[in-house]
């Protein structure tokens, strides 16, 4: 190692030793590292090392920091507890508020951007640009495109930081296909070391599966599909901490006749209608298994949840599905319906009770509510999942209540009777 490379690994030390493998530099030809990591996970940190790594390299020289606002680029980027000064040694580069600017001793310069002022990235170039949080920029695309024009000097080289958000979705998934774009994920507990057993213990448990912790703590992508009966938002707006005294609970069973690999999963998920008229999806305890696998999987959640039946789905396999669960269990009363509609037809009238207020879930269920938000008919695997929780709430709550009326078009009793001939 040369002198000047000794001299500068030294300046590092303290980030070698903390630093994981994923926050160093990619190798390769590269225009832009893009990571999309949850909260916590050393974005900052590692966007601020990389800038003042390229900087003592002499890459750097004019380097652009974009953050969604003014005060987010100053209070974040450069002075925050993860900023580029904050984390510099003496001789610490200089922040020149009335400049919006950083110097550092060996004459690099940063100019601070804010994306609600996109008209401040035409005209200036940089050999360097840091995006911030570009999941919520304001004026995103047009902030992003004045940034490209201006980024034509040295080596040009990008960083983007941020947790994935729906409100920008689009242009962060077509900077994701470009060919010049290097992706880093992370999760908020790749770093559960250095954050505080507050955080920890209050935080992750309470948001942790939930969509809102799903974007923020896992860093995943959460769009809502067009065309898909569900959303989201109407998913996380009936949600329930716990459920109230349960008048009827079922087990809905999806069967699949197979188990390889490629073999689809049972649906297995238990529901309850509460003596508030409300439906409950309680729990998710699908299974990718043999018949005899799924069925001991469903005889072991009525057990478990004290449920007065299990519904089956009985198009796939017919009667070989009762044969299955009376043969481990004969004593579980067992009702086969027959999918006589489409599963769209079948799932509008449970959709419908969703956007109404009346079913909702007891904690979360990521694997069933990405299926119910992305599901609109199209050809391609079955989703196991939906169709146990639509069989599980129609037999729940679609046809004659406890209080004599019925859930949908009193007069026509075809909404009851066409899902299907059931038996037991």
């Amino acid at each position: 190692m040369s002198q000047d490379s000794q001299s500068i690994a030294k300046k590092f030390d303290s980030w070698v030793r903390v630093a994981r493998d994923e926050q160093w530099v990619p190798e390769g030809g590269w225009l832009t590292w893009f990571i999309m990591a949850g909260r916590g996970w050393g974005k900052t940190r590692t966007g601020a090392e990389t800038i003042r790594r390229w900087v003592v390299e002499g890459k750097s020289k004019w380097i652009g920091l974009i953050g969604a606002t003014a005060a987010d680029a100053r209070d974040v980027m450069v002075n925050g507890p993860s900023g580029i000064v904050t984390i510099s040694p003496e001789p610490k580069p200089v922040y020149i508020a009335s400049l919006r600017k950083v110097i550092w001793e060996n004459g690099a310069q940063a100019f601070l951007y804010s994306a609600e002022e996109p008209d401040r990235l035409n005209g200036p170039q940089h050999d360097t640009i840091w995006s911030d949080e570009l999941g919520v920029w304001k004026y995103a695309r047009e902030t992003w495109d004045m940034a490209q024009f201006g980024l034509r000097m040295g080596w040009a080289k990008q960083l983007v930081t941020t947790t994935p958000k729906v409100k920008n979705l689009t242009l962060i998934k077509e900077i994701l296909s470009r060919s010049g774009t290097r992706l880093t994920k992370g999760k908020t507990k790749d770093n559960l070391d250095n954050l505080s057993a507050v955080f920890r213990e209050q935080i992750l448990s309470q948001y942790q599966g939930t969509r809102l912790g799903r974007q923020e703590l896992d860093a995943e992508l959460l769009e809502d599909v067009p065309g898909a009966l569900w959303t989201r938002q109407t998913i996380e707006s009936n949600r329930a901490v716990k459920s109230p005294q349960m008048e009827r609970i079922v087990v809905a069973l999806d069967p699949e006749a197979t188990s390889g690999e490629e073999s689809a999963e049972t649906g297995i998920i238990v529901a309850g209608r509460g003596v508030d008229k409300i439906g409950y999806v309680l729990a998710d305890v699908t299974v990718r298994g043999t018949p005899v696998q799924w069925g001991s999987r469903a005889i072991s959640a009525y057990a478990t949840w004290k449920a007065d039946k299990i519904i089956a789905e009985s198009n796939n396999g017919g009667e070989m599905v009762k044969a299955v669960l009376n043969s481990i269990d004969p004593t579980v009363p067992v009702k086969l319906v027959w999918a006589s509609r489409g599963k769209i037809t079948r799932a509008e009238p449970i959709s419908a009770l969703y956007e109404q207020g009346k079913v909702k879930h007891v904690g979360t269920f990521p694997e069933l509510e990405d299926q119910m938000c992305s599901y609109t008919g199209e050809a391609g695997r079955s989703p196991d999942r939906l169709d146990a929780l639509v069989w599980s709430m129609t037999e729940l709550m679609i046809g004659k209540s406890v209080s004599g009326g019925w859930g949908f078009n009193q007069g026509d009793p075809r909404d009851t009777l066409n899902w299907g001939v059931s038996q037991g």
